[in-house]
């Protein structure tokens, strides 16, 4: 007899679908588009630049979680989830050759690894957490956003909410 709720294949399914959906959605567009929209010219690249570094802090946390806990109950559950946010880092990644207008150009060192909590089930409620606060800050980026990176952060969003749910249900 096959159960009534919401299953996390169902879930998983649904949100692959939605991140293939996006991804091939999101294609080049003339000149003439980029600058059609409120935002004012860069703003786009900017919010561009910061989803990409919440996307990338979070992808490091995936990392440092699945380099910590090495069991498969941790990699059946997050290896897919941070699959899609590698997907997301690259999705969200500004065009090559477009800095920040007034940024220098320039590397920045790499960060430190994430502090991983040594207990399975603390860590992955630390990245539910990091799932919900880039949930917070892509959706706050769609007030400036120009309507194709809206679309972008808007399912961006949407994932990452769906990821924390995934990490919050039963017992990991």
């Amino acid at each position: 007899m096959l159960g009534t709720g919401t299953t996390r294949r169902s879930v998983l399914g649904a949100t692959a679908a939605a991140g293939a959906a996006f991804l091939t959605g999101c294609s080049e567009r003339s000149a003439a588009h980029r600058t059609h929209g409120a935002a004012a010219p860069g703003t786009g690249t900017v919010l561009r630049q910061r989803s990409a570094r919440t996307s990338g802090a979070l992808l490091a946390l995936y990392d440092a979680v699945l380099a910590q806990h090495r069991d498969e109950a941790t990699e059946k559950l997050a290896g897919p989830l941070r699959d899609a946010v590698a997907l997301h880092v690259k999705a969200l990644a500004p065009p090559a050759g477009a800095p920040a207008p007034g940024s220098p150009h320039k590397a920045s060192p790499a960060p430190a690894p994430p502090a991983v909590p040594a207990d399975r089930s603390a860590a992955l409620k630390a990245l539910a957490a990091a799932e919900r606060r880039a949930t917070d800050a892509h959706t706050a980026a769609l007030a400036d956003a120009p309507p194709e990176l809206a679309r972008l952060l808007a399912s961006v969003a949407a994932a990452s909410a769906v990821h924390a749910y995934l990490l919050t249900q039963g017992d990991h």
